[in-house]
This record gives C-alpha cells, sequence and structure tokens, in this order.
C-alpha cells in the first residue's frame, strides 16, 4: 500500500456499548482529515442506520464471496453477523486522508500484520460490566437477548486489552474524547517529526 506517511489509521475497539462509535464521529466531526472506515456487514439496518454511511449492508452469499477473492484487509463473525474492512476503500481514502476504524479486538489482530500501516490503536473500557449493561439498556437499539450477549462478551473483550497502544475509560463522554484527542494529535506530531517514510 502506497500512502502519504504522515496519515494515520487510528483504530477504536471497545466491548459493544462503550461508545465508541459515538466517540469516532465526533473525531470525525471536529477533524476534517479524518474519514471513518465504512464496514461492510451482513446484520440488517437499525432504523437511524444509513448504507454507505453506518455500514455497506450485504447479503451472506456477498459477505462471503467478498471472503474467498481476499478482498478484506480483516472481517470477523460477531454475534451472529459479518463484519469487515474492504481493502479497496481503505487504500483509496489513505491516500489523503487518516481513517479512524470502528472494529472489534479480532479485526485488530488482522491488521496489526501489516506492518506497513501507521496503526494507532486504542481500547475504550467502561469502569465495570454492571455499567456496561446499563448503557445498552439506555440506548433502547437491543433486544433483551442481545443485551445479555454483548454483556458476557464484555469479559472475552477486556482479555485482548494488550494487543492495544493506549487503555481508555470512558466515563464521562467529553473527558474520553480529549483524552483521545491528545493521543491522536501527538502521535500525528511524532509521526510527522519522525519523517517515517513507507
Amino acid at each position: 500500500m502506497k500512502h502519504d506517511s504522515k496519515n494515520i489509521m487510528v483504530i477504536l475497539s471497545s466491548p459493544s456499548g462503550a461508545g465508541k462509535t459515538t466517540l469516532t464521529k465526533k473525531i470525525q466531526q471536529k477533524y476534517q482529515s479524518f474519514k471513518i472506515s465504512v464496514s461492510h456487514t451482513t446484520r440488517s439496518p437499525r432504523s437511524n442506520e444509513v448504507e454507505g454511511v453506518d455500514y455497506h449492508f450485504v447479503s451472506s452469499d456477498k459477505f462471503k464471496k467478498l471472503i474467498n477473492d481476499k478482498k478484506f484487509y480483516e472481517y470477523a463473525k460477531i454475534f451472529d453477523n459479518y463484519y469487515g474492512t474492504l481493502k479497496e476503500n481503505v487504500d483509496k481514502t489513505i491516500k489523503k486522508n487518516d481513517i479512524i476504524f470502528d472494529i472489534d479486538w479480532q479485526g485488530t489482530k488482522q491488521l496489526s500484520k501489516f506492518n506497513n500501516l501507521n496503526l494507532i490503536k486504542i481500547f475504550l473500557i467502561t469502569e465495570n460490566k454492571d455499567e456496561l449493561k446499563k448503557r445498552l439498556i439506555n440506548r433502547n437499539q437491543n433486544t433483551e437477548q442481545e443485551i445479555e450477549n454483548r454483556s458476557k462478551s464484555f469479559d472475552e473483550d477486556i482479555k485482548h486489552w494488550n494487543d492495544y497502544d493506549y487503555i481508555v475509560i470512558n466515563k464521562n463522554l467529553e473527558i474520553c474524547f480529549k483524552q483521545i484527542e491528545n493521543i491522536i494529535q501527538n502521535c500525528k506530531k511524532n509521526l510527522i517529526n519522525s519523517r517515517i517514510v513507507l
């Protein structure tokens, strides 16, 4: 992959409900240089989601064909649905922009294998599992069974915190955003100063 060596790829991962999607959108809204990597998924869109903005919604057959054709940088099966990052979209975007990924630990492991990427890996977490469950209930987007499944996955998700460069606890959204902002700005500054050439 050839791209501007000053452009970075920020991975934001968390257990479901910890606020990564909200924070991802806040970063893009404040920083014009950032584009969100829009994943492909086999799950059905929620009522407030827009095709091509939140996800690219595809059938299972279409997704499996993309896997077989090696079109993804990373993909994972999460709660009975597939999610994946298309190589073509990333390669095109990174030439002119920074990219932020809203992906889980499985996708992070796969992306980390590409040594030529300027990756910053941030793991977002709530104070505890009870707080996570409360947030999932309050956002009113999931069934009781989905909430239970996501709550149970918390224990598996946090086992992978050491795959990340930074761990941020989301107690307060604005404070958490400022912490992530500082991480990105410092990494950007260090990258430019070191004049890395890929």
